[in-house]
């Protein structure tokens, strides 16, 4: 065993203020240091790399280690992320806004955070209890603070969780982008560096927002879509993934006039295990196997599900044709709806602008010009969607809508879920139903199709060797579709979108985009394509899914 590997590790366990991670630890460096390879190869996991700080914030698995979410990795990002306020304050006292949801720590990460950032000379602002990620962000707004940290993994694994940053003042209320990812995660090596985190100061002067800023929020996002006349009489579904969103929404419910939903009451519920689905993330098979079934029960019209944090909402419609006679609408198809409503509202409006991620569905820039809006495609994640000028929506196809701007500039799902439910009601104005309203969306913008191959890989060194056989290598064909051009954004030009991504665009004007998430140990790749009729734009994806499947096996 390296003996280097288990000083480091005793270093750690010194300054651990967590008697559960504490335990973890000596317990892993006894068996290491008693010759067991095993310990010894997860205490090389956990030491040999910091969980890395990017545009993401932190995200990772819970346990003891520089490589896991702890507290002592958590009080080293606090501390780095107030001496970078600090120096952009100028003398200025900085002003952080502090949320958290319902998973494992958050609560204790979550005022950690605010202790330090006070013990820093910081106005630290703790939100009065667990609440969605859009109420974090639109607190940073509505309160004009410096920044903002929302304690969250979002929709991944149980075990995980995460460290989520924005930037007021100029940035608006946004996450964070380049350079400011690198100065912070400079910042918090710099803490790391300089040794026990027991010794930096804390406060607990900080405050404890008011409920006025959840009554603000509630307030601002009723507005969205107040319930027309169609609304009376809609049944309808809702799930919280065992998250934080039904106590928001629900209110939020009730101020815009909407009937309450059918719950699903096992998963209505903050619970960290995520106890009824794998994955807590209505994109994964089975999550919303338990909405399905009350929608049958209840013969709702539509369901709507939150993800834990409720910054992303899925709907699903009655399908005859589908397993279990539901089926959810894709990211890109609820992302549709959700732009034609804005571009609708925005037509004429100077400046006025949709914007989508790059690997979702090219049907918005459709919209975007049948309305005569400008258009811009960005990278992926709102940190970028959200900056594009002139934004009266944008949306990515992972579940994501930014449909309130004003007051949101990130991705906000009960926002969506308001939206939608206003497109529903006044589609049962005329006797229509969300399915009519995504067979228009062809009619009237050309008809897309989308699809998506993901690959979840336990060794991350798969994901980094498959693009790089696809970058040496190049493919001249994705199944019997030819590629007309291929584009690798690393090699991007000044000023174009940059970023490890693999685009290429098929002779017959199909497009298949290839990259690794960067928030789950996957392996993504986008499919979209256009059709004379709805039936040959989904024949074309499923030709090309075929393809792509045989490509990565050959690739992996």
């Amino acid at each position: 065993m390296n003996e280097q590997r288990i000083d480091e590790a005793r270093a750690w366990l010194r300054q651990d203020p967590d008697h559960e991670t504490r335990d973890e630890l000596a317990a892993l460096i006894t068996r290491a240091a008693g010759g067991d390879d095993i310990a010894a190869a997860d205490l090389d996991d956990r030491f040999s790399t910091r969980l890395a700080f990017g545009t993401a914030g932190l995200r990772g698995e819970l346990g003891a280690g520089s490589n896991r979410m702890n507290r002592v990795l958590v009080a080293q990002a606090a501390a780095g992320f107030a001496a970078y306020l600090r120096d952009r304050a100028h003398g200025g006292t900085p002003t952080v806004v502090i949320g958290y949801d319902g998973r494992r720590n958050s609560r204790i990460f979550a005022a950690d955070s605010a202790e330090l950032f006070a013990g820093a000379g910081l106005r630290a602002i703790l939100l009065p209890r667990l609440l969605p990620t859009p109420v974090l962000a639109f607190a940073v707004r509505h309160l004009g603070a410096d920044a903002g940290v929302m304690v969250t993994a979002s929709h991944n694994p149980p075990n995980d969780n995460g460290y989520k940053v924005y930037l007021g003042g100029a940035d608006n209320g946004s996450q964070i982008v380049a350079p400011a990812d690198a100065d912070i995660a400079a910042a918090i090596q710099r803490v790391a560096d300089a040794g026990d985190v027991g010794a930096l100061p804390r406060s607990t002067g900080y405050e404890t927002a008011s409920e006025d800023i959840v009554d603000a929020y509630i307030a601002a996002t009723s507005a969205v879509a107040p319930a027309p006349a169609g609304a009376a009489g809609m049944s309808w579904v809702y799930t919280a993934l065992h998250g934080v969103g039904w106590e928001t929404f629900s209110r939020i419910l009730a101020q815009a006039g909407y009937p309450q939903p059918a719950i699903v009451d096992e998963q209505l519920s903050p619970d960290a295990t995520f106890r009824t689905v794998s994955f807590p993330n209505p994109e994964e098979p089975g999550a919303m196997d338990l909405a399905f079934a009350t929608a049958r029960r209840v013969n709702a019209d539509f369901i709507l599900a939150n993800d834990p944090d409720a910054d992303r909402l899925a709907v699903a419609i009655p399908d005859e044709s589908a397993d279990g006679g539901w089926r959810r609408l894709t990211g890109n198809e609820v992302g549709l709806l959700l732009g034609a409503r804005a571009a609708r509202a925005a037509a004429g409006m100077p400046g006025a602008a949709l914007a989508c991620s790059l690997v979702s569905s090219p049907g918005l820039a459709a919209v975007a010009a049948h309305h005569g809006l400008d258009f811009h495609e960005t990278l992926t994640g709102f940190k970028w969607i959200s900056r594009a000028p002139g934004l009266v929506f944008g949306f990515e196809e992972a579940l994501g809508y930014l449909v309130n701007p004003e007051t949101v500039r990130d991705k906000d799902g009960i926002s969506a879920a308001i939206a939608i439910l206003g497109l529903a009601a006044e589609a049962r104005e005329r006797g229509a139903t969300l399915a009519t309203l995504v067979a228009e969306l062809g009619d009237t913008y050309g008809h897309f199709a989308s699809g998506q191959v993901s690959v979840r890989v336990d060794d991350l060194s798969v994901i980094s060797n498959v693009m790089l056989s696809l970058r040496t290598l190049p493919p001249t064909h994705i199944g019997a579709h030819a590629i007309a051009s291929a584009e690798d954004l690393l090699q991007a030009g000044p000023g174009e979108a940059s970023g490890d991504v693999l685009r290429y665009r098929m002779s017959d004007g199909s497009r298949v985009i290839v990259r690794p998430s960067g928030t789950e140990p996957k392996l993504k790749v986008y499919l979209d394509t256009r059709g004379e009729s709805a039936a040959q734009a989904s024949s074309a994806v499923a030709d090309l899914e075929a393809g792509v499947r045989i490509l990565l096996e050959e690739r992996s």
